[in-house]
This record gives structure tokens, C-alpha cells and sequence, in this order.
């Protein structure tokens, strides 16, 4: 097993690319655990995995700071310490023009996607500096790459600053042996798709990314010796255009 021996832990990990993510973590012998906002949702994804060794789970919501860092300390305790963060927690909303979007909306997205993220790194990064190695895996979109109408003006916004600050941290923190990278995926099946304006259909699931096609590449980063960085990656449908 190529990740005998070091640890995880998966934020948005009981569905979608999280949930695909872990498991192929776990399945190269990384100890994992899993967080959320659904407990129910946790203890399902961690009942489903059958493999050795068991995954974990707590609850949180990576907007609340007081939360993260009680997740945070009990992945420590639980693992030992956490080699590996992957921060795939996220969500988005229907109405996503600026006309019809509420301030408060704009504000959840935003605190999801990129405030939850800064929570997840300001937690983890001081255990990573003190042993001087580390991986953070931020779950972007490429529509933190370009402003893409069909992710919405909020949705937009949080991930060209989740972007920003994972370019940000790697500079300042590659120094101390840490590594993130971003990963913009493009459409993939997953429960977010719930939350588009219209309804997708089965045909349009069919041609889109699976959230097991991310497993051996973020197996393929984890792997890779401390001297070697992917900055950054892009993974999108082959039909979808991207310019």
C-alpha cells in the first residue's frame, strides 16, 4: 500500500469528490477521517467503506471556526497527526445572478468555500511547520479559473479567493516543507447538481466527471516525494469547454 503509515483528513467527505477522495486514500492503507455538517450522511459514507483501516467521522461545519478547531484537535488526537488535509467542503445556490441572489446568500457561499477553507489550513498548517512536512489539497472549480455564467456570481467569487489563497499559502509555506495544490474539477456528478437552477439530466450526468475519477490522481500527488509540488490541476469533462 503506497500511503502505509500516513494519515487524513477529508472535509466534505461523506459525498461527492470528498467521498471518492477518501476512499482511495484509505484503500492505499492512509488512515482516514471524514467530516461534514450531516452526521447521518458521515456515519453512512464511514459504514460503507468495508476496507482496513476503518474510517472516522465528525461533524462541522468548516464555517465555524470554534468548530474547526475542535475537529482539528480531535483528528490529531484520533490519528496522531494529519499528514494529508484535503478541504473539499463546499456548496453553492439556484439563484445565481446578481439580480436575483440575497446578500445573505452571497455571504453563506462565500463562507463555505473560502472562509471554511482558510479555517481547515489556519488549523492544520502549525502541526505541518513543526514537523515540516505536510499536503493540503484545496477542491476548487474551474470556475475559480474563469467566471463561468453556470456557477453563479457567489459561487464565482468564493472560488477564485479559495485560489488566491492556496497560491498564496504555498508560497509563504513551501519553505517549511508544505505542499498545496488546487484541483479544478469541471462538471461532476455529485449532490450538488441539486442545486442548479434547472434540473440536469440523466444524460447530461452520464457524460460528466464521476468523483472516482479523481482517485488516482490525488493518490499520484499524495504519493510524490517532498522536493515535488503540483501547484495546481485542472480535470473537466471532455465535452466541456474550456477557454
Amino acid at each position: 500500500m503506497k500511503l502505509h503509515g500516513k494519515t487524513a483528513l477529508v472535509t466534505g467527505g461523506a459525498t461527492g469528490i470528498g467521498y471518492g477522495i477518501a476512499k482511495a486514500l484509505a484503500a492505499e492503507g492512509c488512515r482516514v477521517a471524514i467530516s461534514g455538517r450531516r452526521e447521518d450522511a458521515l456515519k453512512t459514507a464511514a459504514s460503507e467503506w468495508s476496507g482496513q483501516p476503518a474510517m472516522i467521522y465528525r461533524a462541522c461545519d468548516v464555517g465555524d471556526r470554534a468548530g474547526v478547531n475542535a475537529l482539528f484537535d480531535w483528528a490529531t488526537q484520533q490519528l496522531g497527526r494529519i499528514d494529508i488535509l484535503v478541504n473539499s467542503a463546499g456548496t453553492n445556490i439556484k439563484n445565481r445572478s446578481m439580480a436575483e441572489m440575497l446578500p445573505e446568500q452571497f455571504d453563506d457561499v462565500m463562507t463555505a468555500n473560502s472562509t471554511g477553507i482558510y479555517n481547515c489550513m489556519y488549523a492544520v498548517l502549525p502541526q505541518m511547520r513543526e514537523r515540516k512536512d505536510g499536503l493540503i489539497i484545496n477542491i476548487s472549480s474551474i470556475s475559480g479559473k474563469r467566471a463561468f455564467a453556470i456557477g453563479g456570481i457567489a459561487y464565482v467569487a468564493s472560488k477564485f479567493a479559495m485560489s488566491g489563497l492556496s497560491a498564496a499559502v504555498a508560497n509563504e509555506d513551501g519553505k517549511h516543507g508544505i505542499r498545496v495544490t488546487t484541483i479544478y474539477p469541471g462538471e461532476v456528478d455529485t449532490p450538488i447538481l441539486e442545486k442548479r437552477p434547472k434540473p440536469v439530466s440523466d444524460e447530461h450526468r452520464a457524460a460528466i466527471l464521476k468523483p472516482e475519477d479523481f482517485s488516482d490522481i490525488v493518490v499520484a500527488i499524495a504519493c510524490l516525494p517532498k522536493r515535488a509540488h503540483v501547484p495546481e490541476l485542472i480535470l473537466k469533462p471532455t465535452h466541456q469547454d474550456y477557454q
